[in-house]
């Protein structure tokens, strides 16, 4: 493989790796914007995949598992609103609660409707085609880049213009904006401030289960225990990482995509043990986040 090769390769699997990454973190900022920390990504991103293979399997149609993963992190994101909003439950006790309910839940729900453990591979369920444009697609560089993913690659590329118009752009994101820095403030003038904070954590698990969704029926059709892997707080280091811009968030994660590239790359072509570069993505995020915090500090120390 000459060095072109290599180069558009990674590339390819940095935008693929980077589509979950990108849509959670647009779920993620959705809450941050509205003061609501989701520490619950995780969880929301793990029940879409479960439900894509699960429904998708039943209906012998990976749309119609790609529509109930939709509703299933909406409905969930509803669930975690209700209890730290208005049952007043601590926000990151709730969050890591999520998370540990869909991982027990979506293991326990392996075993009893399809009597197995680990990994779940239907047969005949088929992963999401990726698009094919005759004359692009099969251009050497450009059609593997840009015109040979499946359709949510495209749409975690959309859904980042679509949140910052939402956000900056149309009365309820304003209202969300609102929120999230004086909610207080924001229910004095009139605004709507539970209705809202159910509207943008519902979009968060909407996008959720779009990138559960992703990881599960993006290249191969199957469901693997736990298989978000720590995806859904690298989506919201990612966050923290751009200030809460969508357009530098989506950076963000195309760049912890490019680590997780890169790491599959060293585990083919070295004898080092592959835990080393498994731990490579989570490193740069540990990293990155005691950037931010030490930037915060010298900022401080000259204010």
């Amino acid at each position: 493989m000459d060095s072109l090769d290599l180069i558009v390769n990674i590339a390819a699997a940095t935008l693929r790796l980077g589509t979950p990454l990108i849509l959670a973190a647009m779920a993620g900022l959705l809450s941050l914007q509205v003061g609501q920390v989701n520490i619950g990504l995780e969880g929301l991103m793990l029940a879409g995949a479960f439900t894509v293979v699960a429904v998708g399997f039943a209906t012998q149609s990976v749309l119609v598992g790609l529509l109930a993963a939709i509703v299933v992190g909406m409905l969930l994101a509803a669930v975690f609103t209700l209890v730290v909003t208005r049952l007043k439950a601590n926000l990151i006790i709730a969050g890591l609660a999520l998370n540990l309910l869909v991982s027990g839940g979506t293991a326990y729900l392996l075993s009893v409707l399809f009597g197995t453990s680990g990994t779940f591979s239907p047969p005949d369920l088929e992963s999401l085609p990726s698009l094919y444009i005759p004359g692009l697609s099969d251009l050497p560089v450009l059609g593997r880049l840009l015109f040979s993913f499946s359709p949510l690659v495209y749409m975690s590329w959309l859904a980042v213009p679509l949140v910052a118009i939402f956000l900056y752009r149309t009365v309820p994101g304003l209202h969300i904006r609102a929120i999230g820095q004086n909610e207080e403030a924001a229910r004095s003038v009139g605004i709507p401030v539970r209705a809202r904070q159910y509207l943008a954590l519902m979009l968060g698990g909407a996008l959720c289960g779009l990138a559960g969704a992703h990881l599960a029926v993006g290249d191969l059709a199957l469901f693997r225990e736990d298989m978000t892997a720590g995806r859904g707080f690298i989506a919201l280091a990612a966050v923290y990482f751009a200030a809460g811009r969508p357009g530098f968030s989506a950076l963000a994660c195309l760049l912890f995509g490019l680590f997780e590239a890169v790491q599959f790359r060293l585990q083919l072509a070295s004898s080092t043990p592959p835990q080393f570069f498994q731990m490579l993505p989570y490193l740069m995020v540990v990293v990155t986040l005691a950037l931010i915090s030490a930037r915060k500090e010298w900022r401080k120390g000259w204010s």
